[in-house]
């Protein structure tokens, strides 16, 4: 076998005491044990110390640890350690080893057929799998298990080929070969096996091998065989029927193109409807794995038909009412979830103008999924009778209960749809009466009976909100008022507040029933519940950004009101409410926009001031941080629409002009506390961004604060703010002279010679996040300057920190510098970025090439390092980016390219990659490149990242069984 370049020693002894390590508690041991252990699965070593390991004595960790890495190995090492020569021993010894453990343990087993399965797709010139695999198990009991693992196993690795190096032609041909050609034989084997005793035809075994086959075999060949018979009779056995309905489950799905496969599903639906007596008695039963697998088996029966149900809904109904039941006997709320996606898409279909009969046919079915949705919205009653923990303390019971809300909400509105609006709203009305005529005045001001049949329907109005149009006028007139009148029970006003929240549209269209809701909201933040509090606040926020015309008039009333709730209220909601109250300000008059602001806001920076003087530890910082983001919240808010003409004052900037001097203040006072820098920069970032040319008069001193704030802190922050500016100034911005460009640009160039002056001292990995701004910083400096940066000196320098950048392992730095990567390779080619439109023809070609020549002298070493971080070091979020850039250059200067990549490949170390693949690499690229479809180039994309992934998986990725081995998951059964 072939070396592969590792030097370090392995011997059975050594890797059986590291496997034992690795279940210690010693953190130091484990990690060398670790490490020694994934050196040894990528060795040339461990094909036979595997192999020993497994016909050894070993204990059954250490064998399934073996049976792992071997697996591993012909996955990934077959072709670059394994001669041609020696595959038909290897073939042997594992054949060998599947007749030793065929009574199993089944782990180890199974990993073994797994070996043998990846092993026969890359053995192309063995032909006669099957015969081979059949023959050499033998014809006993415990064979058949093995055989009927393998046959699982086969077809579901073929799937997974793209793990092994072979081509697309060469793996189709042996998909061909090895599925295709064996689809009758297998079938005819099951048979076999089904009919051989009742112990075989309700083997789980069994029907998870026909499961496995049925994306090879088509459908009506099982429908139409004996096999059909034993997958219902299976579903009579507690020990295969949840076997037998994931193996009907995946039978439906593959009839989903309805039309192709309509007899097959004639001959199943009257059997899968037979199965509805089944519901009751599982539910009585309290099996609750049988309830999923039931409901399951269902509902994909109805999303696979969906398009015959919409056609032909009476034929189908049973099989809806059938799902239905399901959803209404789920008391514990354990299945109903699976029905949800059914519904959808059932949904999907007849709210079409051609399936309108089918609407109407399945009206009442869904007037039952809402009445279903209703009582399953209900909060549970509390064990203990706490009315204060409905959940007696199970936070992840609680949790899970307020996610499966949601999720029925979602269901919710799918009824909607199909009912309509006002049926469904009615429903909601109804049951508030029914609530009011049973239990109203038995309500006081400590106890309110039953009162989640009144929360259920409120919750319903609220997640039904986006679907009603805000001239909904005959059921939302009735329910508004009853609204303000719902008992203060915690539970109820936080639902109707939250209710009254997401119908604040319609309010501002029926402006008649503002003033009893508002009134409501703001009542209740003096109610000493915090979940109260909160969403009065975020329905504050609601009510005065849609409703701001109708409540601009009390703007002063607001602000006491503001001013006085403000601090009691928590972080979150202090923010939601100076939203609000700031869309008051933002609609009065620009007459009226100053004082307005300093009336607001004046006392908000005198908290400020106040906050900064005594923030004497973190949590006094912290405060002063949040704060600040309150202000923040008028700078983007209270915008002057339309903009001031050039030469008048905007009010807002003049106001922010007062404030400046307190946030540059608080800015230098708090220089080394990063909260603060970043809301200070925020805050300023938001300025430029939503004032725009406005803020000219404040130019020069926030950039000197940016300048000397980054020079001292290395802080990020002042580079987001720095772009802020570079592109609202840019030379192709009307309200921006040359002047004001040219100054601004010189203020970018002072930034950007900062933080190249630092990575001098410091390497990239310290600063991360600074690496990821700046280059975001560049990006915005490429698209609206590159007439002044590709020119620059900088440029060089810059260049050169992108080699140290792309080494690091975090997305968000690595990501940015690749966009850059590839915006500055646009300029070497024939067709730069629009960005230089607005720019003489010659100044273009100078520039691009400025970029070629660049390339020319650095553009293998650029090669080289997206290639090492692909295969290397890249998140894998970041694949995509480092192949794009690639493509860039094969697309812009493909000959060079070709050379710089071939050369990077092989310098590869010995035995991570063959010679023969890097041929086969830069053959495959090259035919694409001598391609004039632009499509056929773009696939070399694909090609580089398949090739990066292969290697990565093979030499840098941990093999599979370290994870499992440390934390002791390893479990027997068989």
């Amino acid at each position: 076998m072939a070396a592969n370049g590792s030097h370090q020693a392995f011997t059975p002894e050594d890797v059986l005491q590291a496997m034992v390590t690795m279940r210690g508690g010693d953190t130091d041991k484990k990690k060398r044990a670790h490490e020694y252990l994934e050196s040894f699965q990528k060795s040339t070593a461990a094909w036979t110390i595997t192999i020993s390991v497994l016909q050894s004595q070993a204990e059954a960790e250490a064998k399934l640890f073996a049976a792992t890495t071997l697996r591993g190995k012909i996955v990934y090492d077959l072709s670059t350690q394994v001669s041609p020569g020696e595959l038909t021993a290897v073939r042997t010894q594992i054949l060998s080893l599947l007749k030793q453990y065929a009574s199993g343990p089944r782990p180890i087993r199974v990993q073994l057929c797994v070996c043998l399965a990846t092993l026969a797709i890359q053995m192309r010139d063995w032909k006669d799998v099957l015969p081979v695999v059949v023959n050499s198990l033998g014809n006993d009991v415990e064979s058949h298990a093995c055989i009927l693992d393998f046959l699982r196993i086969l077809p579901e690795e073929v799937t997974e080929g793209r793990k092994i190096t072979l081509t697309e032609e060469e793996l189709s041909q042996r998909t061909s070969e090895l599925l295709g050609d064996n689809a009758t034989q297998v079938v005819q084997l099951l048979i076999n096996y089904a009919q051989s005793s009742p112990a075989a035809a309700t083997n789980p075994q069994l029907l998870e091998c026909i499961t496995s086959w049925l994306r090879e075999v088509p459908v009506s060949d099982i429908v139409g065989s004996p096999l059909l018979d034993v997958i219902f009779h299976a579903l009579e056995n507690d020990n295969s029927f949840q076997a037998a309905a994931e193996c009907l489950s995946t039978m439906v799905r593959e009839t989903r193109d309805v039309d192709d496969n309509i007899d097959t599903i004639q001959v199943l639906l009257p059997k899968i409807i037979g199965l509805q007596p089944r519901i009751q008695k599982v539910v009585e039963e309290e099996d609750t794995e049988a309830y999923k697998s039931l409901t399951r088996l269902l509902a994909d029966a109805g999303i696979a038909w969906v398009v015959a149900i919409a056609r032909e809904p009476a034929h189908f109904r049973p099989i809806i009412e059938a799902i239905l039941e399901c959803a209404a006997r789920d008391k514990e709320r354990d299945v109903i979830e699976y029905t949800f996606d059914f519904w959808y898409e059932l949904k999907q279909y007849i709210v079409l103008d051609i399936y309108i009969q089918a609407r109407t046919e399945l009206f009442d079915v869904y007037a039952k999924l809402v009445d279903v949705l209703f009582s399953h919205l209900e909060y549970p009653e509390s064990e203990s009778g706490n009315e204060k923990d409905l959940f007696d303390g199970d936070r992840e019971a609680e949790e899970k209960f307020r996610e499966f809300r949601h999720h029925m909400g979602d269901t919710l509105k799918d009824a909607c749809e199909v009912m309509g609006v006002t049926e469904c709203l009615t429903k909601v009305l109804d049951s508030i009466k029914l609530w009011t005529q049973k239990y109203a005045s038995m309500a006081n001001g400590t106890s309110v009976p039953h009162w989640q049949k009144l929360e259920a329907p409120l919750f319903s109005l609220r997640a039904m909100g986006r679907m009603v149009d805000k001239d909904e006028s005959i059921v939302l007139p009735q329910v508004m008022p009853l609204l303000v009148q719902i008992p203060s029970h915690e539970k109820l006003r936080f639902a109707t507040i939250m209710a009254l929240g997401r119908y604040t549209e319609w309010t501002a269209a029926h402006p008649e029933f503002l003033e009893p809701q508002f009134n409501y909201i703001a009542s209740s933040f003096e109610t000493d519940s915090k979940e109260v509090v909160r969403a009065a606040a975020m329905s504050m926020k609601y009510f005065c950004a849609d409703c701001k015309h109708l409540l601009s008039q009390q703007v002063l009333q607001v602000q006491s009101f503001y001013d006085k709730v403000l601090d009691t209220l928590p972080e979150v909601s202090q923010e939601e409410v100076t939203e609000g109250v700031a869309s008051l300000v933002a609609v009065q008059p620009k007459s009226e926009i100053y004082k307005l602001l300093k009336l607001y806001c004046d006392p908000l920076v005198q908290r400020l001031m106040t906050k900064a003087n005594n923030a004497g530890d973190e949590a006094g910082k912290l405060a002063v941080a949040d704060h600040l983001q309150l202000i923040t919240c008028f700078v983007k808010t209270v915008v002057i629409m339309p903009p001031t003409e050039a030469g008048d004052e905007d009010p807002a900037v003049k106001y922010w002009q007062e404030v400046f001097p307190v946030l540059a203040k608080i800015l230098d006072g708090f220089i080394d506390f990063v909260p603060i820098l970043e809301r200070v920069c925020k805050c300023w970032r938001y300025m430029v961004i939503y004032h725009r040319g406005a803020m000219t008069p404040l130019l020069q001193d926030m950039a000197d604060k940016l300048v000397s704030g980054f020079a001292t802190t290395r802080q990020g922050c002042f580079l987001w703010v720095t772009g802020a500016i570079l592109r609202e100034f840019s030379d192709d911005r009307e309200h921006v002279n040359q002047a004001i460009t040219d100054s601004i640009y010189t203020f970018f160039e002072m930034q950007a010679t900062n933080v190249l002056r630092f990575l001098n001292d410091l390497p990239p990995k310290e600063f991360p996040d600074v690496m990821e701004d700046f280059f975001r910083l560049l990006i915005d400096a490429l698209l609206y300057y590159p007439q002044k940066l590709i020119p620059s000196p900088l440029l060089g320098p810059i260049f050169e920190a992108t080699f140290s950048v792309l080494g690091l392992e975090q997305r968000e730095p690595v990501s940015a510098t690749l966009h850059f990567i590839r915006d500055l390779l646009m300029w070497g080619g024939k067709y730069p970025p629009s960005s230089y439109e607005h720019l003489p023809g010659d100044v273009v070609q100078g520039l691009i090439a400025t970029v070629k020549e660049l390339l020319n002298a650095k553009g293998e070493l650029l090669v080289q390092r997206i290639l090492a971080g692909m295969m290397i070091t890249f998140p894998r979020d970041c694949f995509a980016d480092g192949s794009g850039a690639l493509l860039t250059l094969f697309e812009n200067m493909p000959e060079p390219t070709v050379a710089w990549v071939d050369r990077t490949m092989r310098i590869l170390p010995p035995g991570t990659v063959t010679p023969v693949e890097v041929d086969r690499l830069m053959s495959k690229i090259k035919e694409k490149l001598n391609v004039e479809d632009a499509g056929d180039l773009r696939q070399i994309r694909s090609i580089l990242q398949d090739f990066t992934n292969t290697y990565r998986r093979r030499n840098i990725a941990p093999r599979d069984g370290l994870g499992q081995l440390e934390a002791g998951r390893f479990r027997f059964t068989g």
